[in-house]
């Protein structure tokens, strides 16, 4: 669950213990497949907001979804 609008996928791979840390992410998308929402994803910065899927390999496939009380953005 996130607390805020989004979290983006160089983080949540650090929350989810694919990477040790963020410095790492973009070499773990330079070598890895990982997929948002069903579509190949290469960029640390990308944003993901509740309802997105990202499936990581080696890790699993979430739902991001947002904690009790936050409220979505409109962009």
């Amino acid at each position: 669950m996130i607390e805020s609008e989004f979290i983006t996928l160089g983080q949540f791979l650090k929350m989810t213990d694919a990477i040790q840390s963020g410095g790492m992410a973009k070499w773990f998308l330079s070598e890895y497949a990982v997929f948002v929402n069903g579509e190949a994803e290469d960029r640390r910065g990308r944003k993901l907001r509740p309802g997105d899927t990202v499936n990581v390999p080696g890790t699993g496939r979430f739902r991001i979804s947002a904690a009790e009380g936050t409220k979505p953005h409109a962009d």
